[in-house]
């Protein structure tokens, strides 16, 4: 059975039609009969799993939400992203492009995750400059993403890898040793330290 339906209620929102979701079957905090945010097309939202688009939150595009995830208030959820697991998307963020969330990551605030960026683990996202992403480095070529976590350590997202920023250190020299690899890597994780620091507090 399927777990929500399409109502006939719907806007249009960067010229598309995205249509008002209702649960058909109960699941998490979700009971049948309750209608949900909007999302354009059937395949947005898993219908396994206790994903959910609540309130005004809108899902467009190839985007897709899964897993336990829930994306509320007057988020976005757009382009090719996945929005997986046990992640919470809310207030006025966006994910969109390529990215993907996951893990426990929350993304919330005025912040928009994009491109391809990989937010994972515990991240929590409020911002802009709460994940970084860079590429074109490595034996790979690989997009790294490195990000502010809820404890406020700094979490890294690489091929495979998914830890903290001294996990990835180590791994790097592990894997690279003294190689231009490892050196570059190991210089990107000293700016992203820095640009991970709070910032000095104004003099009284």
């Amino acid at each position: 059975m399927k777990k929500f339906e399409l109502t006939e209620e719907y806007i249009i929102s960067a010229e598309r039609k995205l249509y008002r979701i209702k649960a058909l079957k109960d699941f998490k905090n979700v009971k049948a009969g309750d209608v949900g945010g909007y999302i354009e097309k059937e395949e947005n939202l898993a219908q396994n799993g206790n994903a959910w688009v609540y309130g005004n939150a809108k899902v467009c595009g190839d985007a897709e939400v899964c897993g336990d995830a829930e994306v509320y208030g007057n988020a976005w959820v757009y382009g090719n992203a996945e929005v997986c697991e046990d992640t919470e998307v809310y207030g006025n963020a966006w994910v969109y492009g390529n990215a993907k969330v996951c893990g426990d990551a929350e993304v919330c605030g005025d912040a928009k995750v994009c491109g391809d960026a990989k937010v994972c683990g515990d991240a929590k996202i409020c911002k802009d400059e709460d994940y970084a992403l860079v590429k074109g480095f490595g034996s790979a070529c690989r997009h790294t993403t490195f990000h502010r976590q809820k404890d406020e350590s700094i979490g890294v997202v690489c091929g495979c890898f998914t830890g903290t920023l001294e996990e990835f250190k180590e791994k790097v020299r592990k894997t690279h040793s003294e190689s231009k690899y490892a050196k570059e890597y190991l210089m990107i994780a000293e700016l992203m330290e820095m640009h991970f620091e709070e910032g000095e507090k104004p003099k009284e």
